[in-house]
């Protein structure tokens, strides 16, 4: 029995253990980095980096020589050539095998423009890599950051229907008290409804941020996911002493972001593909030997049949030769992939600015949409101090049965939008400068 009590007893601890663990909220770090890691672009862009892997690997291998072996059976009838070449009538059947090897010496420095193509092809894809990973993390803080702000704005809805319900008491005091109207009552219940469809409103708006996240990062389910919430004041004032200009983050971008890295490895691998085609304009010059061998049979006539391993042994052939091709005429294909790859190079030196253009852009609408949203997070607070002592002044007015629902519904509506609208400007004040700290090469944590 004790040993049944024992296994129950560390049976229930695994099992709280394992639901605890389920029920841990997920901070910013752990998001993203369990959104790199089961991403699905992020899989196909490792996939992509390994496909580049290969491709510079079979370039560099191109300067081995090769090895190829063949074996080939005829059968002939009538008139056909014995093994003196004299055509006799008789019917006969040969059987040879060949192995034969070759290596380029000059290919017009075609394999040299082709591993540095394959060479910037496969820095380019691992800058690729990152800069999807870098995509992926900037979208997992803008819907941890939504997450937050959902969860703020549903605390000020559940604020103002507790305000409303205490409202609501009150008014029914008074109407019993018959220092209210009746119709006072009806209006106070009709705000109350008005405030529950707001938090049942906002509950959903913070259901639906979580599912987002939680699709984003590849969970199979939502439930039981939840965000850790960091003190929001100590991050407020650490982003505010952290943000930095344009100038500076676009200068450290410029030199690190795998955007603009990817750009100019393509870029060079694009110059390599230029000499490439070039290379057809040179002959090629290749080594190659052989050695071959076959056996012969007659079925009919006065030829002997020597025996198969003796005719091997014999009829063995070997071959030395180097081949040099030249290029004279052809079409003016050369031409027109040299013309191509010239294109090419203009539109990736193109693309490069291009690059470089929009990154300046994200930066610089990211500083001074941070700088308008702290703007107007410190002008929200002097609208939301406006707002709930007009609002509490309105209380105090109703409750002495000078004013009416309408007045108090209306003070009421202003406080609470005011603070929403002071959640969104620091919530989107966080956002933008976060960007700005990440192009500036800082984590993104709080």
């Amino acid at each position: 029995m004790m040993d049944i009590r024992k296994i129950t007893i560390v049976s229930l601890a695994v099992i709280c253990s394992f639901s605890l663990a389920a029920q841990a909220k997920w901070s910013l770090s752990r998001c993203i980095d369990y959104a790199v890691q089961n991403n699905i672009q992020v899989k196909q862009k490792q996939l992509e980096k390994e496909n580049s892997e290969i491709r510079l690997h079979t370039a560099r291998m191109s300067r081995l020589p090769d090895l190829n072996g063949s074996a080939g059976q005829d059968f002939y009838f009538g008139r056909s050539p014995s093994r003196t070449g004299v055509y006799e009538d008789q019917s006969q059947s040969s059987t040879s095998f060949r192995i034969s090897s070759s290596v380029p010496v000059f290919t017009g420095f075609k394999i040299q423009s082709e591993i540095g193509s394959a060479r910037f092809d496969l820095k380019a894809a691992v800058e690729e890599l990152n800069k999807v990973k870098e995509d992926i993390s900037l979208n997992v803080t803008s819907y941890y950051l939504q997450i937050l702000f959902n969860k703020e704005i549903l605390r000020i809805a559940q604020n103002q229907l507790e305000l409303s319900r205490l409202q609501l008491k009150r008014t029914e005091k008074m109407v019993e008290q018959g220092r209210s109207p009746e119709a006072s009552l009806y209006e106070s219940r009709a705000l109350v409804a008005e405030d529950e469809m707001n938090v049942t409103q906002s509950e959903n708006n913070l259901l639906l941020s979580l599912v987002d996240l939680s699709q984003l990062l590849n969970l199979e389910k939502v439930e039981g996911f939840d965000v850790e919430e960091p003190d929001m004041q100590s991050v407020t004032l650490q982003q505010t002493a952290a943000l930095v200009s344009p100038t500076d983050a676009f200068k450290f971008s410029v030199e690190n972001r795998p955007g603009i890295k990817s750009a100019l490895y393509s870029l060079e691998s694009s110059r390599y593909g230029l000499k490439h085609a070039r290379s057809g304009y040179f002959p090629t010059l290749s080594f190659g030997a052989s050695y071959g061998t076959s056996y012969y049979h007659a079925y009919k006539g006065n030829t002997e049949n020597l025996a198969f391993g003796e005719q091997m042994r014999n009829n063995g052939s070997e071959t030395l030769g180097f081949t040099l091709s030249v290029p004279i005429f052809n079409r003016f294909a050369t031409r027109n992939q040299v013309k191509q790859a010239r294109l090419q190079v203009g539109l990736q030196e193109l693309a490069l600015d291009n690059v470089r253009q929009q990154l300046y852009k994200e930066i610089e609408q990211a500083y001074y949409t941070a700088v308008a949203a702290h703007k107007k997070f410190i002008s929200s607070g002097k609208s939301v101090d406006a707002a709930r002592i007009s609002f509490e002044y309105e209380q105090k007015k109703y409750d002495a049965g000078k004013s009416t629902v309408f007045e108090y519904s209306d003070a009421k509506n202003k406080y609470e939008k005011s603070l929403s609208e002071q959640t969104q400007a620091l919530y989107d004040f966080l956002f933008r400068s976060k960007v700005l700290d990440f192009y500036n090469g800082k984590p993104l944590a709080f």
